[in-house]
């Protein structure tokens, strides 16, 4: 449904498909600049995706019930959640796509943030590859500017790794994003 509706308003254009594998777990890692982020990066794969959610958004009426049905879960920003985590770990572990953002927040200025330990911390505990992908242009959905994502090659976690390379791996995939054409 949502392929189908960038594609009629903003000339939807998909680049690097290829890149994400056709079966196991991975993480999917784009930046983040809109709320539309996760149902386009979900509208452009050909698998299901999973996506971790501030809990708050899951509060909200209505849209809240909605993101539930699109295989969102909620996590606790600014703490451990361990129950998200273990969820997540799950997902991975049944060969699942998983969304997370590197930033772990929405950028401003539609410029690549800061990165933030979650995404390298899931991909080195779970041995899982980062795929970085590139969205441009949903902060400007209103003006009907052209959508593209653009999915790069895998960036493999270390298999010897400590709570310094957690981030250290996020800024790794924010760095790849920000090279992408």
């Amino acid at each position: 449904m949502f392929r189908i509706a960038f594609a009629l308003f903003y000339r939807y254009e998909i680049k690097g498909l290829e890149n994400v594998p056709s079966s196991g777990g991975a993480i999917i890692a784009p930046n983040h600049i809109s709320w539309f982020d996760p149902p386009l990066t979900g509208g452009a794969l050909r698998r299901p995706i999973y996506f971790m959610a501030k809990k708050e958004l899951f509060d909200i009426p209505i849209f809240g019930w909605i993101i539930k049905r699109t295989n969102a879960f909620p996590v606790k920003r600014g703490s451990y959640d361990m129950s998200a985590m273990r969820h997540a770990f799950s997902l991975l572990s049944q060969g699942k796509l998983l969304l997370m953002f590197p930033e772990g927040t929405r950028s401003k200025d539609g410029n690549t943030g800061k990165a933030r330990a979650g995404a390298g911390m899931v991909s080195c505990n779970s041995q899982t590859p980062l795929i970085p992908a590139k969205i441009e242009n949903t902060d400007k959905m209103l003006k009907f500017k052209k959508i593209k994502i653009t999915f790069g090659a895998p960036i493999y976690p270390p298999s010897e790794f400590s709570k310094s390379d957690y981030t250290e791996l996020s800024q790794k995939v924010l760095d790849a994003v920000a090279r992408m054409r």
